[in-house]
């Protein structure tokens, strides 16, 4: 079973400079994640950057991830995405 942990360590280690932070019960997970390179990409291509970072874990060992995705600035300043 995968656990927040094992999410958090894949996007970490493909995300450099990434701050990650994930809950979850086995099943459906949260994720925070703080990240220079999210800095002038939008909402989806973020997400898409976490799912290209996941692959085929997104398929096959994950079956639920949200996540707030948000540059250093934008959590410093509050801004939410």
């Amino acid at each position: 079973m995968v656990t927040p942990q094992d999410i958090q360590g894949w996007i970490a280690s493909g995300l450099a400079d990434s701050d990650v932070t994930v809950e979850g019960d086995g099943q459906h997970f949260e994720a925070m994640i703080i990240c220079s390179q999210f800095d002038g990409k939008s909402l989806i291509q973020r997400h898409q950057m976490v799912y290209g970072v996941l692959g085929d874990k997104m398929k096959s060992e994950i079956h639920a991830l949200s996540m707030k995705t948000m540059t250093p600035q934008e959590y410093n300043g509050g801004a939410e995405n």
